[in-house]
């Protein structure tokens, strides 16, 4: 598929916004002909209910859940100082990348995820290329899902079961969870759980301050914190640790199918900012917190850095929040997968039995798969990095890079030297997003690989106590 031809008329009023503003985004001007994904008309299941606000519930939770239980490990690896910038830098790019992707849809409502904007661009074979790319992403997001939830059941229980019982638990519920069908029905469960999750990293970094030494560290005799201004990782490490930093903040790839069951996608820009600005904040302060007092002795997922006690109450408050971390990640996936089957057809928006049918094959079915691969790469914050550098470096940096110079690639002609500069800067972006796939995915790879040999995992579907208490 191509795009329309762009008129004489419409080039013109491009022309004159590019001039206008260093970067230009003509996409409010253009009158759309093109149909939203999901109509709103009588006797169909009305899927564009989303306001803004709550659409920031959604983009939070997302996010912010896997993201802050992972960065103060990243921290461990790459030093204070670097550690804040790169949480600075990945979040100002993905935001911007995020706005670049609002553009491109506000362009072409047609469009439900950024498959669909592949396809726009580089035809069918892209299309199902990236839409591939896109669930594997997600299945991988829900499979670190799982990890935590069943860390935390561990935690509770004191190890009453076996690990692999507890992740088999926690795939249950999350399918269940996420088979809710609109993201406005789940919608109310984003707050509560984002609420959840922040409270119980808030307990964390209290209880940290609170204690002599790290959890971790050994609790009699000397020992060395490890606190670095300025780290320096090997390239192993510190490649797995900015891919972790990465991902924390990689959800705008996921926020454009929420978009198309917005009230009012126009106000997706609101919901973006307010979502970026908060969590990276939030990231900044917690992770240097817990750094700061935890040192290399920080934990994965970092609830179990302020002792047993405090763990179990973190957990007991934060679970919910995995949960619905999880189950937001499979619903994503499996909504591509159910408009990828349904499309322009009649039982995408009717309660028949081919549509519960088709939905709830696509979520149990994927949540399956996450359960698989949970098992098989069973470290949280391994398999967020290789969630980073094997699906988002290519989802997330390259492709809105790429559709970027698409979209613009008529209108940039027009403009000033400086417009023109920008442009060309833009290219940068498929290069940064293949060096972090193939460096990331190999540090990645490489850590998993001396993780199964130093025993840090003890093997596939490995009944072993995950939760660090005893």
């Amino acid at each position: 598929m191509s795009l329309r031809k762009v008129s004489s008329e419409k080039y013109i009023r491009n022309a004159e916004i590019a001039a206008a503003a260093p970067i230009a985004f003509p996409v409010e001007e253009y009158e759309n002909k093109e149909r939203e994904v999901f109509e709103k008309k009588d006797g169909v299941v009305d899927f564009r209910t989303v306001g803004w606000p709550r659409a920031t519930g959604i983009f939070l939770k997302v996010i912010f859940a896997t993201g802050v239980l992972s960065i103060p490990t990243a921290f461990a690896s790459l030093g204070a100082v670097p550690g804040v910038l790169s949480v600075i830098g990945w979040g100002a790019l993905n935001t911007y990348l995020g706005v670049i992707l609002g553009n491109f849809r506000a362009e072409h409502p047609s469009n439900h995820s950024i498959a669909d904007m592949a396809g726009m661009m580089g035809g069918p074979i892209l299309k199902e290329m990236v839409g591939a790319l896109f669930v594997i992403a997600w299945i991988l997001g829900t499979g670190s899902g799982i990890v935590g939830i069943a860390v935390a059941l561990n935690t509770f229980s004191n190890h009453a079961a076996c690990t692999v019982w507890w992740c088999f638990l926690a795939a249950f519920l999350i399918a269940a969870m996420a088979s809710v069908r609109t993201f406005h029905a789940i919608g109310w469960l984003t707050w509560t759980g984002f609420i959840s999750i922040f409270i119980a990293v808030l307990i964390v970094v209290i209880g940290v301050t609170l204690r002599d030494r790290p959890a971790g560290a050994p609790q009699t005799g000397p020992y060395e914190l490890g606190f670095l201004v300025i780290g320096h990782p090997t390239f192993q490490a510190g490649i797995t640790a900015s891919a972790t930093i990465f991902v924390s903040s990689a959800g705008p790839v996921a926020f454009v199918p929420v978009i198309a069951e917005m009230r009012s996608p126009e106000d997706y820009k609101k919901a973006l900012f307010s979502c970026m600005g908060f969590v990276h904040a939030s990231y900044i302060c917690f992770a240097l917190v817990v750094y700061k007092w935890c040192g290399t002795w920080v934990t994965s997922p970092s609830l179990g850095s302020a002792g047993p006690t405090l763990q179990k109450v973190s957990y007991g408050v934060g679970v919910f929040g995995l949960l619905v971390s999880g189950a937001l990640g499979l619903h994503v996936a499996a909504k591509f997968l159910f408009v990828r089957i349904l499309r322009n057809s009649r039982h995408l928006q009717s309660n028949t039995l081919i549509h519960w049918g088709t939905w709830l094959s696509c979520t149990f079915g994927l949540c399956a798969i996450s359960f698989i691969l949970a098992e098989a790469v069973p470290i949280f914050n391994y398999l967020l990095a290789l969630t980073g550098s094997l699906c988002f470096a290519p989802l997330q940096i390259a492709l809105p890079g790429c559709l970027y110079l698409f979209q613009y690639r008529n209108t940039y002609k027009a403009g000033t030297a400086l417009q023109k500069t920008i442009y060309y800067a833009h290219f940068l972006l498929p290069l940064l997003g293949a060096f972090m796939c193939a460096g990331g995915t190999y540090g990645v790879v490489q850590s998993i690989i001396d993780a199964y040999a130093n025993g840090t995992v003890g093997g596939v579907f490995s009944c072993a106590n995950d939760s660090g208490i005893v």
